[in-house]
């Protein structure tokens, strides 16, 4: 992977891999969504709210997994000084920080009439609350270094820092008891029915690879956004260069 270090290595990556990503996870995610809400028959016990199913977990997953790639990236960035490592950590924050919402968002209207509440405080909810406040306060913290020119070191500290909410929310239905039901899906088993889960995961993958294309869009704006800036860096010190004595001091 280092030899994408380069961007421009990476822009070449990405150039064609981007609209492969993006076509292909949209057209699996339309499908996968309109085979759950039109062709899938109501769930015997959650009749036709089975249907959020097929947004919620692919959120929910990504929520996660948005931050496992912070973290990831973040750690490469301490380790190796990956050039590239920043800029794609804040290019996941900000889709991951809408998955994450739209996780909690259908999670709690599926709970209204399932549960007969919008929202419990249990282990699964809260976690990913807090996982939603982290991604608000990654950003920001990135938002910070940019603006003021310093390091992302901090930010990716915070990034690994906060990794530990991800296996949290994943084994907090199996470590608490909450009204959240326990995982469907583990390592060679299913809890789901095949009608319902083979939609279920083309929703997975087709959003997923939005989620890989919207980061790629991301990093290539990044990229370009640095290298403008560093360009207009440039021309200003050149015409301060160019002025007499006197008035680059005025200046």
């Amino acid at each position: 992977m280092h030899i994408y270090a380069n961007p421009t290595r990476f822009l070449a990556l990405a150039k064609w891999l981007m609209p492969l990503l993006f076509w292909s996870g949209l057209v699996l995610s339309l499908g996968a969504i309109g085979w759950g809400l039109f062709m899938v028959p109501p769930d015997r016990l959650m009749g036709d709210t089975v249907r959020i199913l097929f947004i919620h977990v692919p959120a929910a997953w990504l929520g996660m997994g948005g931050w496992a790639g912070i973290a990831i990236s973040s750690a490469a960035l301490l380790v190796w000084k990956h050039p590239l490592a920043a800029i794609s950590a804040r290019a996941i924050a900000v889709p991951g920080m809408v998955f994450c919402a739209v996780c909690l968002a259908t999670g709690s209207i599926w709970g209204r009439p399932t549960w007969g509440t919008w929202w419990e405080w249990d282990g699964r909810l809260t976690s990913m609350l807090v996982l939603l406040f982290l991604y608000a306060g990654y950003i920001a913290l990135t938002e910070a270094a940019n603006r003021e020119g310093s390091s992302d070191k901090i930010a990716a500290i915070f990034g690994l820092v906060g990794a530990v909410n991800v296996p949290i929310i994943n084994r907090s239905v199996v470590w608490w008891n909450s009204l959240h039901q326990p995982p469907s899906i583990t390592a060679g088993k299913s809890a789901i029915e095949a009608t319902f889960l083979v939609p279920l995961l083309v929703a997975v993958v087709g959003f997923s690879l939005l989620f890989g294309a919207i980061v790629l869009m991301r990093m290539r704006a990044l990229i370009a956004q640095a290298q403008v800036e560093a360009r207009l860096r440039r021309r200003a010190l050149d015409d301060d260069a160019a002025l007499p004595p006197a008035m680059a001091e005025q200046a």
